[in-house]
């Protein structure tokens, strides 16, 4: 196969790719890699050494592509499908990368600086650093509930890449910081985004790993742990 997904399962990043790739059904070989395990890091560390996932090999062009929205990019332009992430007018496009970055910027990163946090050892934790993380959050939901206004979705009427980022970044993010009473359209996004089936399908492969993250009793409880087996 021409696309391999170097990635995790439980990774938000790599939802956002897995998001994009689903949506259109473009064909692509999984390759977990665990960060853990010498093998499986240095296999990434070959491709791209930063050490970051996910990266997109393309074996037909020759082509080693990292960073998400690079990658959703990159898939746009050489493997098209019906349904476009980034839209052909140029201010439309930028519309998308603005709130594209805006989800990896002031959602995804405050999410993972608290899930840090508390993954380092009691003596070591910054509880000022997670309270600012935290006011982050809530200043990023107050202004996507005021760009969503009439919108279906983040940039309009049609799903885009930032959607892509939006999707994973609310996930987690909402686990830490759960959105507020007065936020009503964007607890309707959110649940457009779940509902949505190549998210759904993207949550569906992550359900084995929820448990290993630190606050997993907060997610969404059809996804919590101990329903798994129910």
């Amino acid at each position: 196969m021409s696309l391999i997904l170097y990635q995790h399962p439980l990774a938000s990043f790599c939802h956002k790719v897995l998001m994009a790739l689903y949506e259109n059904g473009t064909p692509f070989e999984s390759r977990i890699i665990d960060l853990g395990n010498e093998e499986s890091r240095a296999s990434l560390l070959r491709l791209w050494p930063i050490g970051k996932f996910p990266v997109l090999r393309d074996e037909a062009l020759d082509s080693t592509i990292p960073e998400t929205s690079i990658i959703i990019e990159y898939l746009d332009r050489h493997y098209p499908s019906p349904t476009p992430l980034l839209p052909g007018d140029p201010t439309d496009a930028l519309c998308v990368r603005l709130w594209d970055r805006f989800f990896d910027l002031y959602v995804q990163e405050p999410m993972q600086a608290i899930v840090a946090d508390i993954r380092r050892p009691e003596d070591e934790r910054n509880p000022k650093a997670v309270a600012r993380a935290q006011a982050s959050l809530r200043t990023a939901y107050g202004m996507i509930e005021q760009q969503l206004a009439e919108k279906l979705w983040i940039a309009g009427d049609v799903l885009t890449m930032a959607d892509c980022a939006a999707a994973p970044a609310l996930f987690y993010a909402e686990t830490l910081v759960p959105f507020g009473d007065q936020q009503v359209r964007l607890r309707q996004y959110y649940q457009r985004l779940l509902d949505r089936p190549s998210f759904a399908r993207v949550l569906d492969e992550a359900r084995p790993y929820f448990h290993l993250y630190p606050y997993s009793q907060k997610l969404p409880i059809q996804f919590r742990p101990e329903q798994r087996h129910a």
